[in-house]
């Protein structure tokens, strides 16, 4: 069983959601980054998406976007962020780990021994955005000789004519994009995450996370209640960047502020 799977599974004889966070890797720099990596399963972290930096992040909001240009500014690179999860699992080995991304840094990096690398690194899943189901071709096959899963993303506007299509190449979780925009922008309401999750479940067994308007305590307790869990992205990386000095750099209490709204977020979800 993948670690995704079987935290999931483990979730689920809890009797609750998971808690997925996401940071772009490097960003502010590259220690930093491992420092909160490392602090986020005791914090409450279930599973970590780690951002991979790309210079043009079309489904992030500014935010997102700002961290890519930071975590680029100081060296951030795809190997470097694979050698960044080799060194979270020399101490982890059993938080789920999923790479988010663009296909364009895989491409250059070579689909094959990208895979490949990536799960010698410790990766368990990988979110491709731009890679529509049309083109799972393109990737696909290699993440599954690797024992990679491949998590889609399904949104509002996914019908159901072709909301089968995209779950069928889907593995690990289904993520759904509450809202019609990009991350960190707004956030969906309870009634219309009411109606979507029981669409998604009657095609799929799989788990289903819900992202991209997550961003306070009562909403990601309300969405792993919904759903099988919350993801938070923005809002911690909106605190990390509020922590930065004025050239951008960490200050002192960088790690210990975002650790602290990660353990309000899995109070949330734990329904303390």
């Amino acid at each position: 069983m993948s670690r995704i799977a079987a935290k999931f599974a483990a979730l689920k004889a809890e009797g609750r959601g998971a808690l997925v966070t996401y940071l772009q890797g490097f960003d502010p720099d590259r220690e930093t980054s491992l420092a909160l990596l490392r602090g986020l399963p005791e914090a409450g972290a279930d599973l970590l998406e780690v951002g991979v930096p790309f210079t043009d992040p079309m489904a992030d909001g500014p935010s997102i976007q700002r961290a890519a240009q930071r975590a680029l500014k100081v060296g951030a690179t795809l190997p470097g962020v694979l050698e960044l999860v080799r060194a979270f699992r020399a101490g982890d080995d059993t938080t789920p780990v999923i790479l988010m991304g663009y296909y364009n840094p895989i491409l250059a990096y070579g689909v094959d021994r990208f895979c490949t690398d990536a799960a010698a690194a410790g990766v368990d899943g990988l979110i491709v955005v731009d890679v529509p189901p049309e083109e799972a071709g393109e990737i696909e096959p290699q993440a599954k000789a690797a024992g990679l899963d491949l998590i889609r993303l399904v949104a509002p506007t996914t019908d159901d004519a072709r909301l089968p299509r995209v779950l069928a190449a889907t593995s690990g979780f289904v993520y759904y994009v509450s809202i019609t925009g990009i991350t960190g922008t707004r956030s969906a309401t309870a009634a219309s995450l009411e109606e979507a999750v029981p669409r998604i479940r009657k095609h799929t067994d799989l788990p289903v996370a819900i992202g991209f308007g997550i961003r306070t305590p009562q909403q990601a307790g309300e969405a792993a209640r919904l759903a099988d869990g919350a993801v938070v992205g923005t809002a911690l990386v909106d605190t990390l960047a509020a922590s930065l000095d004025e050239e951008g750099k960490a200050r002192p209490e960088t790690v210990g502020l975002v650790l602290e709204q990660v353990r309000a977020l899995a109070g949330a979800v734990r329904g303390r």
